[in-house]
């Protein structure tokens, strides 16, 4: 936590395109890149929030959270750099990879969440 380093604030155009080949999901307006996950019910939403602060505090740096019973929206911005900078993408990525995780997808032995049975569903996948 040096706080001596300037960090790089990334343009609305370098943050568009970045946005574009790394993050496709998700957006940037007002000052935040942003991201709605769609669940299946508030045990989902709340499974998805938890997700989030575990990998937040663990990377000591603190989205925004807005949720509802079926969706949690993740909001990123670097308080102390007044801008996106690498800290955003980086956790941003981190998320997207933990709560759009499919194990089946990988051929391994965990299989995942079953997807046909709606008693057992979690996160609406896209």
């Amino acid at each position: 936590m040096n706080e001596t380093v300037k960090e790089k604030v990334y343009s609305e155009a370098e943050i568009a395109d970045r946005l574009e080949k790394e993050l496709p999901k998700w957006r940037y307006e007002n000052g935040w890149i942003r991201r709605k996950y769609k669940t299946h019910s508030w045990k989902s939403t709340l499974m998805v929030i938890n997700t989030v602060g575990h990998l937040a505090e663990a990377a000591w740096h603190h989205p925004d959270i807005t949720a509802s019973y079926a969706w949690v929206e993740v909001r990123l911005t670097n308080h102390a750099a007044k801008g996106i900078t690498d800290k955003d993408f980086e956790l941003a990525k981190k998320i997207e990879d933990v709560v759009q995780w499919q194990p089946a997808k990988e051929g391994g032995a965990l299989e995942g969440t079953p997807l046909t049975d709606q008693r057992f569903a979690y996160v609406k996948y896209d």
